[in-house]
């Protein structure tokens, strides 16, 4: 599922572009899991059924395979033939409540295109935007450039022991950049900041990026007219078999390496473990040495561990900021019910008007998390009051909860390894009421 996860991102909005929809909502139906949408919403007004190979626009976007879904959409990495690229594909359900958040969507991404020329502003590009018609309806589809992992990715290949703070600081001064062109310039709140709505510009593992090649993976299909299937593959990889699957990232893996022959050991790790020698748990003579294979796999594990901290080491920290499905303008807003739980801010919780600071505070909860690898706030369903509450006036005010926080894991979290929280205590004057 990691490979997907990077480019995955791109718009991993779509599990939040409804207008008014409660965000946090968990999904019951046994049909879904992380991997695959299921085959509920396959219908008259639900997700359009994407294959391999299909073209969209008059065969201007082949697509190559499923990025990832949400409740309102799914995304797919598409080959551009006029301009030879690879862009993220976004078909919208096809419900007219649907189409409208999309339209808004595009209206806000349009602003934030045509203010950045340059495309300095740290913030995803829309490409461009159409309808496709198909058996469940018109659907609203979005072509954005092609970025890479997301933040949240990059803390999965720390495992969760946090990001080196200069590293952090360049991090955040991209997103700072990014909320103040939308924020000062545009006027516009983003409104679910969190790790997984900004993604660096390349994949933290170079051998996953397709963009290597240059050549598209998947050429058109030979079937384009014939009718879709009423439900996508169980698989949950848009159509493809997992030998399919592994064909097609074993074809990528040869155009990169061919691409960049002669590259850093950190470029072409085996990040899975495996040992392609085929050797393992066998002696010289061809008798079983179980032992020997454990300690191998242990050792094949840690290097998978050690491999993935060094590429997030050497990775591009230039990112940017995506999924506008939920944004909106400081003077026209669509919802009260805004950001995810872990991020969202004191005045959200409470029911009371909100601006550009409920960015801030997410914001501030995304420095935290990559700083340390832990989330700072992990609040559970309940009553919103109880849980501002909770966030507010515990343990005598923020400041003796984030000393109690630090001190949960010292080792993990110390101030000799961030001595500015010291400085950042002494600054603070927010107490409990």
């Amino acid at each position: 599922m990691e490979d997907e996860e990077g480019a995955a991102a791109m718009e991993a909005d779509a599990a939040h572009s409804g207008r008014g929809e409660a965000e946090d909502e968990e999904v019951e139906s046994s049909d879904y899991t992380s991997e695959d949408e299921g085959t509920e919403d396959y219908r008259r007004g639900g997700y359009h059924a994407v294959r391999v190979g299909d073209s969209f626009k008059q065969g201007a976007y082949v697509v190559q395979y499923k990025l990832g879904w949400g409740h309102f959409s799914t995304v797919w990495l598409a080959w551009d033939t006029v301009h030879s690229r690879y862009v993220a594909l976004k078909v919208q359900k096809s419900a007219q409540h649907y189409t409208e958040a999309a339209m808004d969507e595009v209206k806000i991404l349009k602003q934030i295109a045509d203010g950045d020329p340059d495309d300095s502003k740290c913030v995803v590009k829309l490409l461009d935007h159409f309808k496709h018609s198909g058996p469940n309806g018109n659907h609203v589809c979005m072509v954005f450039e092609f970025l890479g992992d997301n933040l949240l990715t990059l803390i999965k290949y720390t495992d969760y022991r946090g990001i080196p703070l200069p590293m952090v600081k360049e991090i955040c001064r991209h997103v700072l950049i990014g909320l103040d062109y939308l924020h000062r310039t545009l006027s516009i709140i983003h409104t679910d900041l969190k790790p997984e709505n900004i993604l660096l510009v390349s994949t933290i593992d170079p051998t996953k990026d397709p963009r290597k090649s240059g050549v598209p993976l998947v050429p058109p299909s030979m079937r384009t007219d014939e009718p879709p299937p009423k439900v996508p593959a169980q698989s949950g990889n848009g159509g493809l078999t997992k030998n399919q699957k592994k064909k097609i990232r074993k074809k990528a893996k040869r155009a990169v390496a061919a691409t960049s022959e002669g590259s850093s050991a950190v470029a072409s790790a085996d990040t899975d473990g495996s040992d392609d020698r085929g050797d393992l748990g066998t002696t010289n003579e061809g008798s079983p040495r179980q032992d020997g294979a454990k300690k191998r796999v242990t050792r094949d594990r840690r290097g998978s561990k050690g491999a993935k901290k060094m590429m997030a080491m050497k990775a591009d920290l230039k990112c940017k900021l995506v999924d506008f499905g939920n944004a909106c303008w400081t003077y026209k807003q669509f919802t009260n019910d805004i950001q995810t739980r872990q991020y969202r801010c004191p005045e959200v919780i409470l029911g009371s008007k909100y601006s550009t600071s409920a960015d801030m505070w997410s914001f501030a909860c995304i420095c935290f998390e990559l700083a340390t690898g832990d989330v700072l706030f992990d609040p559970h369903s309940g009553d919103n009051f109880d849980r501002v509450n909770w966030r507010l006036h515990f343990l005598g005010g923020i400041k003796c909860w984030l000393h109690y926080k630090l001190a949960l894991e010292p080792c993990k979290i110390s101030t000799s390894r961030f001595p500015h929280f010291n400085r950042f205590f002494a600054c603070i004057k927010i107490t409990s009421r």
